[in-house]
């Protein structure tokens, strides 16, 4: 089925067909079932969504909805801050239409049942997986890990410096 492609906010070489035909090939390399529809809008909307269905008063980059089981021919909806998504591009040196894809991909697997949270690792290598044979940068979890790491070594070089002024 044809993914439902709404760009409220526009992406420089990303146009809604190729985007459609993003979802279109990680859909079937994921083996999900059904159509998707991906919102790429503005950080105030994610945040409102993430806030009225998730319960979280915090900014994210990414937010999936699976369709509930009785509905069938459709998998579930997708939103994408395209704001974060061009922070996190400027941050890691890849295009924002690469981190779109990204956070596509990333939606596209909670929508099969993936989740990272619990899973001990098995979204992680699928989504490194994916993102190699799809031919994208660094995956959403690699991402976060490394950036974990980094940001507790800086924050070691930096304790030292502050503590002796």
């Amino acid at each position: 089925m044809q993914p439902n492609i709404i760009l409220t906010k526009a992406v420089q070489g990303l146009s809604p067909r190729g985007l459609a035909s993003f979802v279109n090939a990680a859909g079937r390399a994921v083996g999900l079932r059904g159509a998707v529809t991906v919102l790429v809008t503005g950080s105030r909307e994610v945040l409102s969504l993430n806030a009225r269905f998730k319960g979280s008063k915090h900014p994210t980059d990414v937010l999936s909805f699976p369709a509930p089981n009785f509905v069938e021919g459709f998998a579930g909806d997708i939103a994408i801050s395209r704001d974060i998504a061009a922070r996190n591009a400027r941050l890691l040196g890849h295009s924002v239409a690469d981190e779109v894809r990204i956070l596509a991909l990333h939606g596209i697997l909670h929508l099969a049942g993936y989740d990272h949270e619990s899973d001990g690792g098995e979204m992680a290598i699928k989504e490194q997986n994916l993102r190699k044979r799809l031919g994208l940068p660094a995956s959403l979890i690699e991402r976060n890990s490394g950036t974990e790491r980094r940001r507790a070594k800086v924050k070691q070089r930096v304790q030292p410096a502050r503590t002796r002024t």
